[in-house]
Order: structure tokens, then C-alpha cells, then sequence
């Protein structure tokens, strides 16, 4: 059974692009959103100069690129930001973890770093950009237990500041966990095109193996055109004998972005996109012909 949660955000410098804190209702843990131009003046946040894990990172906003993101751990936060503002430019934010009642110890943080790589390695969400895979640091059953709490409040506090690095692209409905297959939409069509993909709150996303129509037509958007060559490049897109397939679960902003990808041409992805009744996306989200 889900229950509702509640968090607090505070703007530290009083702007919505600033520096901010995030926590939960009854959590010892401590949530830092903070701007990579914003670390110089951090000295301001004594708390900062505690042990903790953070993650540094850019947001993409084209639809055809990846993200990039760094994870690791430091037993003073601040100091370990302040060197990375040398070292490493890809980043314009870090997300930090501190535990409010100096809480965490170094084997506390190696073991979130080596959880919080692993789930971000699996959602597949952003490049990783660690030069190698941090090992996991050997606790008690005790403190694992805490430590896999802890962590369940990070993952929640990361996607409430509008970051999607952990999440599986492929989403459980737990409105419908009873009928997983109930809400699976289907497109077929000529030139090889047979898709197979689900809605989200986030966008659609297009199951691996699905056949990608081939080839495109004279008039295909060259927006989408982009998309699809990019794709193709990163090996998303994949020649398996004759045909055009989906290596992997892809998720696009929009059911009409995924169905003109999957049929090679100009779609309305909420008509295009059906489920095994026939009854098309656009009366499934809008509850009719029920």
C-alpha cells in the first residue's frame, strides 16, 4: 500500500534557479540542489563539510541525446565539489545527500555509491561518466537495512527535483499491476513497421525488438529525420538480418514522436497507436468507448 509523503523545499538565495534544500517528512537524510556557479559561495553551509554522496550532472533537453552524470562519495562534500570545478566541466549541477544528524560514515557512503551506480547503470537514463565502477563497502545487515532506507529516500527526492537519472524508462502501472499486458499498444504497418510500446507519465516508450519501417518517406518530417540518424548512431536502432529493429527500450516525448519513427512517416501517435481491442490511445486516455 502507497501512502503520501511530504516534502519541503527551501530556496536558499530566495531564487527558483538557485541553491535548495529538499527533505522529507520524518527522514534524518538531507537533500542539495546546487548550481555548479553557486559552489563558490557554499562556505556559507557548514553542513556541507560533512560526509555525504552527491551527483554531478547536465540536463539535456534534445530529445535524441543522453544526458552525462557522475557518482561519488567524499567524507568533506564541499571540498571534493570545489575540486571537481577544476577537473571536471561537463556538469552545471550537483544533487547532494548529507544525513542531517552526522550520521553516515565512510562505509555508509561507499556502500550508497556503489547502489546509486548500479541503479543508474540499469536505468540507462544518462551516460556515466566514472572511470570505473566504485566497490561496495561490506556493513552489517543492520546498517544495510538503513542504508537500502536511506537510499529509497534519495531515489524519491532525485525525481522530485525533476531528475529522472533512476528510473526504469519502462514504468510499472501500480494502478494496474493485475493487468500488465491490459495497456500495451500495438502499430503495424507496410515498409516493416510492427511496434510494440506503453504510455507514461512521461512520454511513450517503444519496447526493444520492435520493427522500424524502412525506408522512410519522401516527406518525412526532418526534425524526426534527426532523431532517427541519431538513433541509428548510438546503436538504439539496429540492422538484425533484413529489418530495422529497437535494441532497447526507448522512451520519446510523445506517442506521435514514437509512432513516426516506428512507421517512417508523418503520424498522429493517438490514433496510430492501438491496443489489442482496436480502441486507439486517444479514447484510452480519454475514457471512452468503454
Amino acid at each position: 500500500m502507497k501512502f503520501g509523503k511530504t516534502i519541503k523545499l527551501f530556496l536558499i538565495d530566495g531564487d527558483t534557479n538557485g541553491r535548495l534544500t529538499c527533505e522529507l517528512s520524518n527522514w534524518t537524510g538531507k537533500a542539495y540542489k546546487i548550481p555548479r556557479k553557486s559552489i563558490r559561495i557554499c562556505s556559507d553551509r557548514p553542513e556541507l563539510q560533512t560526509t555525504g554522496v552527491y551527483i554531478l550532472l547536465n540536463k539535456i533537453t534534445d530529445l535524441a541525446e543522453k544526458g552525462h552524470i557522475y557518482i561519488g562519495e567524499a567524507e568533506n562534500i564541499l571540498k571534493r565539489l570545489t575540486q571537481h570545478l577544476k577537473e571536471k566541466d561537463f556538469w552545471n549541477e550537483a544533487i547532494v545527500f548529507i544525513s542531517k544528524d552526522d550520521n553516515l560514515n565512510k562505509a555508509h557512503i561507499k556502500y550508497l555509491e556503489n547502489r546509486l551506480h548500479n541503479i543508474a547503470t540499469n536505468a540507462s537514463r544518462y551516460e556515466l561518466i566514472n572511470s570505473q565502477k566504485p566497490t561496495q563497502s561490506s556493513i552489517s545487515e543492520s546498517d544495510k537495512a538503513e542504508m537500502e532506507e536511506f537510499l529509497s529516500n534519495i531515489l524519491t527526492l532525485i525525481s522530485t527535483l525533476g531528475y529522472n537519472v533512476f528510473e526504469q524508462i519502462r514504468q510499472i502501472d501500480t494502478l494496474n499491476e493485475e493487468n500488465k499486458l491490459d495497456d500495451l499498444f500495438y502499430i503495424s504497418a507496410i515498409r516493416g513497421a510492427n511496434g510494440t510500446g506503453k504510455t507514461t507519465s512521461e512520454g511513450f516508450v517503444v519496447f526493444e525488438d520492435s520493427q522500424i519501417a524502412n525506408p522512410v518517406t519522401n516527406s518525412y518530417p526532418k526534425s524526426m529525420q534527426k532523431i532517427r540518424d541519431t538513433l541509428i548512431k548510438e546503436g538504439v536502432i539496429i540492422q538484425k538480418g533484413s529489418k530495422l529493429v529497437m535494441k532497447q527500450d526507448y522512451l520519446f516525448s510523445s506517442s506521435s514522436s514514437a509512432a513516426m519513427i516506428i512507421m517512417g512517416r508523418s503520424a498522429n501517435g493517438l490514433t496510430e497507436w492501438k491496443l489489442n481491442s482496436g480502441k486507439t490511445l486517444q479514447d484510452y486516455e480519454t475514457g471512452e468507448n468503454n
